[in-house]
């Protein structure tokens, strides 16, 4: 029986074809990959993700919530020193200011010698403190419920039509190009100027411009401001 060897020059090219067809492969992954990279890269160096601009609502919310936190102590123990100076006077606690949105803190007795310490001018100050921390509170509140509306889908985050209608809202320029982190900033500089000056009016107009856009308070609204609520 004869055998034929196959010629070696034709074996060592027809390795470097199965040789170069597996790097050629691997090297189109590679590019696909990199030029992927630098897409993305290039997408978020620009202020443009796929989709969402994710990070956005997060900040924007804990933001307002940590001044939420605070503006309830404020006021919970400006309301307790309310009612203990009254009671010390015999004199009927004067009603709470409306707002839009309030709270209503536990009924917790205040201690007298605190309360006169830190009202040492007596009724007088702690009901102008007592209006001060309310307002301030009703500003975080609504607020925070500016920013969940704002989430049209509930999806905790802000895609680039909310952030435009958010922006327009406040009185801001939204300009896509910035990064997350300029928006994120820009939407929290908003709620720390507005929420300093007690810029309650200023914010109605901004619910009732998201309003006039189709937003509304949905059930998962109601929910999240219920538990900051708490």
């Amino acid at each position: 029986m004869l055998y034929f060897l196959p010629d070696c020059n034709s074996l060592w090219r027809a390795g470097m074809f199965i040789h170069r067809g597996i790097y050629s492969v691997q090297a189109a992954l590679i590019i696909a990959l990199l030029v992927h990279m630098g897409l993305s890269g290039f997408l978020l160096a620009n202020g443009q993700p796929h989709e969402k601009n994710d990070g956005i609502f997060d900040h924007f919310t804990r933001h307002i919530q940590q001044r939420v936190a605070t503006d309830k102590i404020a006021f919970a123990r400006a309301s307790g020193c309310t009612n203990r100076l009254y009671q010390q006077e015999k004199r009927k606690p004067a009603p709470a200011p409306i707002s839009p949105v309030h709270f209503t803190p536990a009924n917790q007795p205040a201690d007298k010698e605190d309360c006169l310490r830190e009202y040492p001018e007596g009724l007088e100050a702690v009901r102008k403190d007592l209006h001060k921390t309310q307002t301030s509170l009703s500003v975080s509140l609504t607020f925070y419920q500016f920013a969940l509306v704002g989430d049209r889908d509930d999806d905790e985050r802000y895609s680039a039509e909310e952030l435009r209608d958010l922006f327009g809202s406040l009185d801001l320029t939204y300009n896509p190009a910035h990064p997350a982190t300029i928006h994120a900033t820009e939407l929290s500089g908003r709620f720390d100027a507005w929420h300093r000056t007690r810029n309650l009016e200023s914010l109605m107009h901004g619910m009732e411009r998201l309003y006039e856009m189709g937003y509304r308070v949905t059930s998962a609204d109601r929910a999240q401001l219920d538990r900051v609520m708490q």
